[in-house]
């Protein structure tokens, strides 16, 4: 690694440095007043104030609008035991909080290592490398990871658009060892469930709301939920596991709903759960549905991934959670979800008061949750805190 003497240095606009002294680690591309030094994608360089106080050091890639991604405020060596070092750290939180069988290892920038995603399942590992100073360092990681886990398996899925925007292509495959069974079976809150880390959602499940669906303990027992978006029966499953009645899951994926009836077998629940496969948004408003529930679970994807669709998005979520409302019976319970950064805690909230109000119900919130807390919300980087969770009682 070469010295201090030759690292970058990337000189901010006045100014400009307020926002990452607050906390966000990136520095964009339209910031920069100047450079001194040899310029290098992938590589360390320090970011200093147009005064130049040393600010903080960061990988830098030209290529990209975040053309900083800041590591460290100090200046630090990244090497195999620099991974070690956060690896571990970041990993020793989440067993304080109890996770160890399936939990995200790594949140990236809220783990002060941007662009890196680790998630554990079980004795495997499912990673994400999201931007070229990570990537340039694989093979540290890929060590870091086997030396401090030692795994049966790390599968690699960076098979995702935002590294296009990184200079780089999206890759997914085996990074140790060559090839393994990539379909493994983890425990969640009681339950089994089959997880493909190959060809799965994001790294191969939704981690982020194992203690959202925990959460469903005090709503579900003897009742009849609906799981709506129910990707592979996470919130369905539990809810059975939890005492429900019966539940029906709704997904417009073949793929997805046959997960669901796979998992159902694993927990011999498949007499206890109604598989739909169709649109949501059809069966909610379907006028033939006369089935009322006492509990509905509303997780759908992202319904906007930049501020120019937010309207948009808010009314697919204002019209989503409107049917959901009108399917629930007297004290029924809404539990509903937003992934979407965009939509923000206020604006998510927002429009559940007007879906209630146009639906002529009387609701309480009886709960707020966000993602689960292996994946923590960094301050002053507003990317981190996305997962929005309203419980909703209908009176």
């Amino acid at each position: 690694m070469e010295n201090s003497m030759d690292i970058l240095k990337v000189i901010l606009k006045k100014n400009e440095e307020i926002r990452i002294k607050q906390g966000d680690p990136w520095v964009f591309s339209n910031e920069v007043a100047s450079f001194e030094g040899k310029i290098k994608s992938g590589e360390l360089c320090d970011v200093y104030s147009f005064n130049h106080e040393f600010i903080g050091r960061g990988f830098l890639n030209t290529a990209s609008k975040i053309i900083v991604r800041i590591i460290s405020y100090d200046k630090i060596t990244v090497d195999e035991d620099f991974f070690i070092d956060r690896i571990t750290k970041a990993y020793e939180y989440r067993k304080q909080l109890g996770f160890t069988n399936n939990c995200r290892v790594v949140f990236g920038e809220a783990d002060l290592l941007p662009g890196l995603i680790v998630d554990k399942y079980g004795d495997y590992l499912s990673i994400q490398i999201l931007c070229l100073g990570m990537d340039v360092n694989r093979e540290l990681i890929k060590n870091a990871l086997i030396k401090i886990f030692n795994p049966k398996g790390i599968m690699e899925r960076s098979d995702v658009p935002i590294r296009l925007k990184e200079g780089l292509s999206e890759v997914k495959g085996f990074l140790y060892p060559t090839t393994f069974n990539p379909n493994v079976i983890i425990e969640e809150n009681g339950i089994k469930l089959r997880v493909d880390l190959e060809n799965g959602q994001k790294t191969g499940y939704f981690l982020d709301q194992k203690t959202n669906r925990a959460a469903l303990d005090k709503y579900v027992k003897d009742k009849r939920v609906l799981d709506c978006f129910s990707h592979t029966g996470g919130f369905a499953l539990n809810a059975i596991n939890f005492g429900a009645k019966f539940a029906t899951a709704v997904d417009i994926s073949e793929k997805a709903c046959n997960d669901i009836l796979e998992n159902a077998k694993l927990n011999n629940f498949e007499n206890k759960i109604d598989i739909k496969c169709c649109d949501v948004f059809d069966f909610l408003r379907d006028e033939n549905n006369k089935n009322k529930y006492d509990v509905i679970v509303l997780d759908p994807p992202a319904f906007t991934k930049s501020k120019d669709t937010v309207e948009k998005a808010y009314k697919g979520y204002k019209e989503i959670n409107m049917s959901a409302l009108k399917l629930l019976n007297e004290n029924g319970i809404l539990i509903t979800f937003s992934c979407s950064q965009h939509m923000t805690p206020a604006l998510f909230i927002k429009m559940l008061t007007d879906a209630s109000n146009d639906v002529n119900k009387v609701v309480q919130m009886v709960d707020f949750r966000i993602q689960s807390p292996d994946h923590p919300t960094r301050l002053g980087s507003d990317d981190s805190l996305y997962l929005k969770c309203v419980v909703l009682r209908v009176l």
